[in-house]
């Protein structure tokens, strides 16, 4: 059985409801948003400084004011944003990137987990205490009418700027993917399975993903 499940997920796929569901099915620990709470606990960043900034490092302005701002000074930067004294030499991108990688790292030594996005298939791979073959790595996609959908439904996304809003959130996972690990999010040679959500829904999806960890 594959210990580890880490899910790259495009907006309104299904993603975290299909990681829950697998880990759930497999009986071991699932993280989304909890990463954001322990890196923030672990780094001294405000969780809500990694929530606001951790897809938004690779575009639009609020990237380009935290590169301008990397280095520290005072009242600008890290000590307006609540960053501690030993943050002040490594850029604010890069520092919600470490911190959570560090937690994704912390969070797989203590067992088999599913961890969906914040590139942990790419921090696994790269971390030595973590055998390769324990490790599932899959991206779940869907057509975009049924992400809008989805989106709208669940998210509760504003109907008349849903479809725009989605293409955005996809784009700026992929900035942020591409930017830290220097490969192309969603590319399908990065991942064991690439799975469309649509094509058996999600809770058959997850039932799927959970018998192909158990075989693998």
């Amino acid at each position: 059985m594959k210990k580890f499940i880490t899910i790259g997920r495009e907006y309104g796929a299904g993603g975290n409801k299909i990681g829950e569901l697998v880990a759930k099915e497999l009986g071991i620990a699932f993280y989304d948003s909890e990463i954001i709470d322990l890196a923030a606990k672990d780094s001294g960043l405000s969780p809500e400084f990694i929530k606001n900034t951790e897809q938004n490092l690779s575009s639009g302005w609020l990237y380009t004011l935290l590169l301008g701002s990397g280095y520290n000074t005072p009242g600008t930067g890290a000590s307006r944003l609540g960053l501690g004294p030993q943050t002040l030499n490594v850029s604010l991108a890069d520092q919600v990137f470490y911190a959570q990688r560090d937690t994704i790292i912390n969070l797989a030594k203590k067992g088999p987990c599913v961890l969906v996005g914040r590139c942990s298939d790419y921090v696994l791979r790269h971390c030595e205490e973590i055998p390769r073959s324990e490790v599932l790595n899959i991206f779940i996609y869907a057509p975009l009418a049924d992400k809008v959908k989805r989106a709208i439904e669940e998210n509760g996304l504003n109907p008349e700027t849903a479809e725009r809003d989605v293409k955005l959130i996809d784009k700026r996972r992929a900035n942020h993917y591409n930017t830290f690990t220097e490969r192309t999010w969603g590319n399908r040679s990065h991942y064991d399975l690439v799975v469309n959500s649509s094509l058996l829904g999600i809770e058959k999806t997850a039932k799927m993903i959970a018998e192909i960890a158990r075989q693998a």
